[in-house]
């Protein structure tokens, strides 16, 4: 059965840091792609920042230069590292693990919330 589980959400204050971490199971880690996705309310979902099993990261415009992501494949673990954290990151974090060859295999984690607050 495959888990993912993320930790590390919280409340913090404009300009404070976070470190969100998602722990697999079930899956072989490091043949995966590792994704953070978050979904404010009333909004969509949207890609944060992905680590394709190779190493190659990608972040979306609004979080380039404030998050860092990284994954520890002998720990089956992806992190993000936030900082300068802005009201406008409030959301709920989500975990993705996506097979790097059968996208198919597609799994999320339940999510974590991330307030920033004023």
């Amino acid at each position: 059965q495959v888990q993912l589980v993320e930790s590390g959400g919280g409340l913090v204050q404009i300009g404070g840091s976070l470190r969100l971490s998602c722990a697999a199971s079930g899956i072989f880690f490091s043949n995966y792609d590792m994704g953070w996705y978050r979904q404010a309310p009333g909004k969509q979902r949207e890609l944060v920042a992905r680590i394709t099993s190779g190493g190659t990261t990608t972040y979306a415009d609004s979080v380039k230069g404030r998050f860092t992501i990284s994954r520890d494949n002998a720990k089956n673990t992806v992190y993000l590292q936030m900082n300068s954290l802005k009201v406008e990151d409030t959301a709920v974090y989500y975990c993705n693990a996506k097979h790097r060859l059968r996208r198919d295999l597609d799994y999320w984690g339940q999510g974590t919330q991330v307030t920033v607050s004023s």
